[in-house]
């Protein structure tokens, strides 16, 4: 089984790949010690399962122009399993997202396998075959490859093109493939891979209220993406989740006071780095009010604590009635926002989400539908006008 290493040979067989109606795709790469995941090998392969490919990204001269160029391909649907990671790392080297994309997890929530299921357990169902995972958390980075590894990455693709089939077949046969739309719109919009340092402390906000701690938390976060990028590191190494969140709520303004945090290391507060963070505080502390966001959660729901109970039973309820994974229809920040406002601005109250749950969410909300017991199973009931 060899590894694809020339540029040559990958154009070759990108050309391959697209007279295929799709090509499915996979990537391995490491991210442990960098911000950036460093890509290692991909995986593709077509229809046809004498078309299958593993190329190596780290190989000397390759370029990964023919690969671009197929993943831009508008001609050619391009197939992941979980596709987030994959997707940002094809934005990170080609500053493209691949279109049109087809996700096969995302499918299978809508065809009732449930929230988060496995590449593992589709293979199993749909593709009848089990896959050796003693390979998934090797180093993709060391060459050469053993043959077990290749062996398990090349499964990654082969078994998808099945899993892919057989989804998109129940897709259409229930009329459900437009679902799909609204959620393959966000995984490729170049926004969803744009880390934009300034929305860095949204991660960490559900744990603080005040707004000065808000304010810190902006600009120490902002602070350290930006050194996290520059560097290529985890946001880690240039400072743990733990010691922003004590910067925030304590808002140091001296060496002193930034040194007696337990989540600083000893020494660090008289480091360039411990200026920069007192500098940090210091513009948030200069911050105009107004310029300070207020944390979603800090915004309260008033008495809607009972409805949302409601709401998160109705949406089991029509998540099984209608053999969909329950996330794929509304979140609980959803039902929240309903609980407040029927106009809320969710997707659950658009297209296809609002015609399956978001109208019963308001009529239950608004006394027009009641949910009963029968034989263990919650049925909806219309409520007639008094």
């Amino acid at each position: 089984m060899d590894l694809i290493a020339s540029t040559d040979a990958l154009l070759a067989a990108c050309q391959r790949l697209s007279q295929h109606p799709f090509v499915t795709v996979d990537t391995e790469f490491l991210r442990e010690t960098t911000y950036y995941p460093k890509l290692c090998l991909i995986q593709m392969a077509g229809p046809d399962p004498a078309e299958a490919y593993l190329i190596d990204p780290l190989a000397e001269g390759m370029s990964l122009e023919p690969f671009m160029a197929l993943m831009a391909n508008p001609a050619v649907t391009k197939v992941f399993h979980s596709a987030r990671q994959d997707l940002e790392i094809v934005w990170n080297l080609g500053g493209i997202v691949p279109s049109p994309l087809f996700d096969t997890q995302v499918a299978a929530m809508v065809c009732g396998y449930g929230d988060s299921v496995s590449y593992e357990q589709l293979v199993n169902d749909l593709a009848k075959a089990k896959i050796d995972k003693s390979s998934r958390f090797t180093d993709w980075s060391r060459r050469p490859l053993t043959d077990a590894q290749l062996t398990y990455a090349l499964s990654d693709v082969t078994h998808l093109v099945q899993v892919y089939q057989s989804l998109i077949a129940q897709l259409e046969k229930n009329g459900r493939l437009e679902w799909l739309t609204e959620e393959m719109t966000i995984l490729t919009s170049p926004e969803t891979y744009q880390a934009d340092p300034d929305n860095a402390w949204r991660r960490l906000a559900g744990r603080l209220r005040k707004p000065r701690e808000i304010a810190v938390l902006m600009e120490i976060a902002a602070w350290r993406e930006r050194e996290a990028q520059g560097r290529d590191v985890p946001r880690g190494r240039i400072l743990k989740d733990d010691a922003v969140i004590d910067i925030a709520t304590s808002a140091p303004r001296s060496v002193e006071a930034l040194g007696r945090l337990r989540s600083i290391p000893n020494g660090f507060e008289r480091s360039r780095t411990g200026a920069d963070i007192l500098e940090a505080v210091e513009r948030a502390l200069a911050r105009a009010p107004a310029t300070i966001p207020v944390p979603e959660r800090s915004r309260g729901r008033g008495n809607t604590g009972s409805t949302v109970d409601l709401l998160k039973v109705l949406l089991k309820a029509v998540a099984e009635q209608e053999g969909v994974a329950p996330k794929i229809i509304a979140t609980v920040e959803e039902l929240e926002a309903i609980a407040e406002s029927d106009t809320a601005d969710v997707p659950s109250l658009h297209g296809w989400r609002r015609r399956l749950f978001g109208d019963k969410a308001l009529a239950l909300k608004n006394g027009e539908l009641g949910l009963v017991l029968e034989r263990g199973r919650v049925k909806l009931k219309p409520i007639a006008a008094a």
